[in-house]
């Protein structure tokens, strides 16, 4: 089944019931994760850091990256709440971070995997402190090379033969997800199908965070094996924030979880057969031998005085080089059907 991360981020504008509000709409929407994002500002963002363009377009260009993301994160002690609240409607909780402390503060609240952003693929010191936590990890991997991919997973599983790390975990705890970081993402270059590289060339699960617009990129990517879907969402994309405007209102995430669990079940099993929802039409649509003109009794049988047509309850069309040319064993009305030999 196709796990479905509802990314609220920062979407909460650093207030604490903005966030439940996010749970709740994760909640109602049918995705398995709602996932935040932890952080402190000042070890994560220099005085000296500039706003992504998409950033500037959306929150202005007069103050810094920091002071941007110093407004919209919640405390740490928040995020103990969160997972409660998560916890007490039944969703399950995740938080990405940012830093060395934010992950310790993650750990230890029993989440069940740790979500690597595609920011941090080149920190090494982070990725030692993922790699020791022994959990799962979902790493996005925009912005990066197939190389840099594969060190990150060399370095999670503690196998890097330049860098070491302490990790007891396998290829089989990490999922890769193909991303694109421009918020929002064109769709030129979504380069969807690479995704099917990351599968064939790491060997590991993978899926897709998306940052396009809409939800048809999400629902293709299941269609092409994606395991994993992460997509932003918030409560009004007219929020002011940096990442409202390319994330799905509460009713498109809806719209977009049911999609997606319409098309991983009509993915099936991949073995061709007949449907027991068509069987019945079997003798509906296909056709069978018939008279196409009145027969009598020992005329032979000709392409002249046989022809095929509905319904497919008589002698099947595939009978038919083996009847020419035989004498009717009876006589037989127009549009009769041939009876089984």
């Amino acid at each position: 089944m196709v796990t479905i991360i509802a990314e609220a981020g920062v979407n909460h504008n650093g207030d604490y019931d903005t966030a439940v509000r996010l749970i709740h709409a994760a909640k109602e929407a049918g995705a398995d994760y709602v996932k935040f994002q932890t952080a402190v500002p000042e070890l994560v963002i220099s005085r000296f850091a500039p706003k992504a363009e998409y950033q500037k377009e959306t929150t202005g260009a007069e103050e810094s990256q920091l002071d941007m993301c110093r407004k919209i994160h919640l405390p740490l002690s928040d995020y103990a709440l969160l997972k409660e609240e998560c916890d007490r409607v039944g969703i399950r909780f995740l938080s990405t971070p940012f830093d060395l402390v934010s992950i310790d503060l993650l750990a230890d609240l029993g989440m069940d995997c740790f979500k690597v952003p595609s920011g941090e693929i080149t920190n090494l010191p982070y990725l030692r402190k993922i790699a020791s936590k022994g959990l799962p990890v979902i790493l996005s991997c925009g912005m990066s090379t197939l190389e840099e991919v594969e060190d990150a997973i060399l370095i999670l599983t503690g196998s890097h033969p330049d860098y070491s790390s302490e990790s007891e975990l396998t290829r089989e705890d990490i999922t890769v997800l193909h991303c694109n970081t421009q918020y929002p993402t064109p769709y030129a270059d979504v380069n969807l199908r690479a995704m099917n590289e990351l599968h064939d060339r790491l060997n590991v699960r993978t899926g897709y965070s998306d940052h396009t617009q809409g939800i048809e990129v999400p629902i293709a990517a299941v269609a092409l094996g994606a395991e994993v879907i992460e997509k932003h969402f918030t409560l009004d994309h007219n929020m002011e924030g940096p990442d409202h405007k390319a994330s799905l209102e509460p009713d498109q995430l809806k719209a977009m979880v049911a999609a997606i669990r319409n098309i991983e079940t009509a993915l099936g099993d991949g073995h061709k057969r007949v449907s027991e929802s068509e069987r019945p039409n079997i003798t509906v649509a296909r056709k069978s031998i018939v008279a196409a003109c009145p027969i009598s009794q020992g005329d032979l049988l000709t392409e002249e005085n046989l022809t095929v047509k509905r319904p497919g309850n008589g002698l099947s069309p595939m009978m038919w080089d083996k009847v020419i040319g035989t004498p009717a064993e009876r006589d037989y009305a127009e549009d009769e059907p041939l009876d089984p030999r």
